[in-house]
């Protein structure tokens, strides 16, 4: 078949590119505009090879091998196909499990099929060498592409560059088409990016019915200044000493439990994870809070099929973003100005169920942690954070930043 098929270990093109923009090969220091790098693969394979192109195949590495916002948007792209290996963490690193052998195994299979005629490699690792072997064995033209390395050595395994039929170098020009390097100002990580709407959740007045037990401060510990977090970053005060961690309250309820653990109050609760202390409310949440439908309860079957498809195509899985996107489809479908508007008024608090809803919907692109199947607090904060700025945006509500 005279036609081209390109093979992208997307571990090491993306890692290449940030070694050579970013100084070191972690792909969180570079941003990737994937569908300008597809249709930049494509013209780049189809004007070297001077053959149409069947197929782009992306191979990537991601954790339990569940497809990440990146992959939702390249696999629904016209010509790509992607495919996936395990993502595994050891000694603080992260490292792709499955993605050689996937790619070994479409190489040959491709070449025995005669699915084309000619293949470009975009890989740097030696352990595709017996597959570009058997490839040009059924008659198959290898093209090697390799990424500008950073010290302007090769950054692949030499038998495969003398191997390959044809050997082309993705320089720095080309790879900024579709690459950039982020800006942190010198810095090695990125700065926290300071949210008002953050801030004002975590600095929300607790009810008059909240109680935090209370210790004495110890003489000889400097009280923290007011509004500053254990960080330092003002976004968040620190939690009342005494009150019960999720450990101490299993404590309390084992057998033979310490009672030098401190108690809480009768009959409360822990308060939402954007709140801190303890609260005296009833397990029961208001009659208008309660009442309140979720986000599934007010949309059809046509709205879920659309939803799906902005999702996997549009929303990039910004924790902020993914809290409007959810708020703007919620208050769209409600139709009540009056439910919109009680709503509102529970500021800071999201009702449980559609606050479950929103945190499982997050949950779909990648916010799960990183910690124990978690979302990280501080995406917990930007989800909600995001949530209540559409619904004001929507209301017309100007709320006062924190610390006013």
């Amino acid at each position: 078949m005279d036609r081209c098929i390109v093979l992208v270990d997307a571990g090491y093109l993306l890692g290449a590119a940030a070694s050579l923009l970013a100084g070191e090969p972690s792909r969180s220091r570079i941003t990737v505009d994937h569908a300008a790098l597809v249709q930049g693969l494509r013209e780049r394979a189809e004007s070297d090879t001077s053959r149409p192109l069947l197929r782009i195949y992306w191979f990537d590495g991601a954790p339990d091998r569940v497809p990440q916002p990146e992959h939702r948007r390249l696999r629904v792209m016209p010509r790509v196909t992607v495919r996936l290996g395990a993502l595994t963490r050891s000694d603080g690193r992260w490292a792709q499990k499955g993605v050689d052998a996937a790619m070994h195994a479409e190489l040959t299979e491709l070449a025995r099929n005669r699915a084309c005629s000619d293949i470009v490699l975009v890989t740097g690792d030696g352990d595709l060498l017996p597959g570009m072997m058997a490839a040009k064995e059924h008659g198959v033209a290898v093209h090697l592409w390799a990424v500008q390395a950073a010290d302007g050595d090769y950054n692949q395994s030499e038998d495969l560059v003398a191997e390959a039929d044809e050997r082309r170098v993705l320089d720095r020009a080309w790879i900024t088409q579709a690459v950039r390097a982020k800006d942190y100002s010198g810095a090695c990580a990125p700065p926290p990016t300071a949210r008002p709407e953050i801030a004002a959740i975590l600095s929300a007045p607790l009810p008059e019915s909240a109680h935090a037990p209370q210790e004495e401060p110890d003489a000889h510990e400097p009280p923290h200044p007011a509004g500053t977090g254990h960080n330092g970053t003002g976004d968040r005060a620190p939690a009342a000493k005494g009150v019960p961690t999720p450990k101490d309250l299993a404590a309390l309820r084992g057998p033979g439990a310490a009672h030098t653990q401190p108690h809480p109050p009768p009959s409360a609760t822990l308060r939402w994870s954007s709140d801190k202390g303890w609260v005296e409310r009833s397990v029961a949440e208001p009659p208008e809070a309660a009442s309140m439908p979720t986000l599934a309860q007010l949309t059809t079957a046509e709205q879920r099929w659309a939803d799906r498809e902005e999702d996997i195509t549009t929303v990039g899985g910004d924790p902020f973003e993914v809290g409007q996107v959810f708020a703007r489809r919620w208050v769209e479908r409600l139709g009540e100005a009056g439910g919109v508007q009680k709503l509102s008024g529970m500021y800071p608090r999201i009702p449980h169920r559609v606050d479950g809803e929103l945190l499982r919907y997050a949950a779909r692109f990648g916010l799960l942690a990183h910690k124990d199947d978690q979302i990280d607090e501080r995406d917990r904060y930007a989800i909600r954070a995001g949530f209540w700025r559409e619904l004001d945006v929507r209301t017309g509500t100007e709320r006062a930043p924190a610390g006013e």
